[in-house]
C-alpha cells in the first residue's frame, strides 16, 4: 500500500512538472516568434529612416560630410530596384525602408524618380547641386544589419518599430525636428 501511494505521489509530481515545462516551452516558442536577430555581417544593409518632409518620390544623392559637394549620385538607369523605380518602402510610424542606398549624408533633389529615369544623361555635378531641395532631410536613420537575414523583411522591421526595438539597430542620426 505504501509503495502504491509512493508511486502515485511520484506520478502526480512528475505530471505537474511536465505540464509546467510544456507551458514554459510554449511560452518560449511564442516569444521566439517575436525575436528578430539582427545580423551585421557583410552584405546589403537595411537602412530605415524618417524625414522632416515627404521626399519619397524624390531622388536622393550623397553629400560630403560638410555638405559642400555631391560625392555620389545615380545614373538615370540606376534608380531601379527589382525592376521598379527605387522608391522607399513605407513602414509603420512613418518610417521608410531605403531601396536606393542612402546614408546619413543624404540630400534630396527637386526631381522625382520618374522624371529622373527619363533623362538621357546625368546632369553635371553643378546642375545636380543646384537641384538640391533639402540637404538636411533626416530626423532619424538606422542601420538594421544585413538585408538578407530577415525572414520577412517588411513585417520583421514593422515589429521592430512597433515593439520599440530600433535601439537594437545602429543609430546613425537622431534629431528632434522641433530643433529646426
Amino acid at each position: 500500500m505504501k509503495t502504491l501511494f509512493f508511486i502515485l505521489i511520484v506520478l502526480i509530481v512528475n505530471s505537474c512538472s511536465t505540464m509546467n515545462e510544456k507551458k514554459i516551452t510554449k511560452a518560449s516558442k511564442e516569444n521566439d516568434k517575436d525575436k528578430i536577430a539582427l545580423n551585421f555581417k557583410l552584405g546589403p544593409t537595411t537602412i530605415i529612416y524618417k524625414t522632416r518632409k515627404d521626399y519619397k518620390q524624390l531622388v536622393p544623392v550623397t553629400l560630403s560630410a560638410d555638405k559642400s559637394k555631391i560625392v555620389s549620385y545615380p545614373h538615370p538607369k540606376d534608380i531601379f530596384y527589382n525592376g521598379e523605380l527605387a522608391y522607399p518602402t513605407e513602414l509603420n510610424n512613418e518610417y521608410l525602408l531605403d531601396n536606393r542606398g542612402i546614408n546619413s549624408n543624404v540630400a534630396f533633389l527637386n526631381i522625382s524618380y520618374a522624371e529622373y529615369s527619363e533623362l538621357d544623361k546625368v546632369p553635371s555635378i553643378d546642375e545636380l547641386f543646384e537641384m538640391i531641395l533639402d540637404n538636411d532631410p533626416l530626423t532619424e536613420i538606422y542601420n538594421c544589419g544585413n538585408r538578407y537575414t530577415f525572414k520577412n523583411e517588411i513585417s520583421d522591421l514593422n515589429r521592430l518599430i512597433e515593439n520599440n526595438r530600433l535601439k537594437e539597430c545602429k543609430c546613425l542620426v537622431i534629431d528632434n525636428p522641433s530643433n529646426k
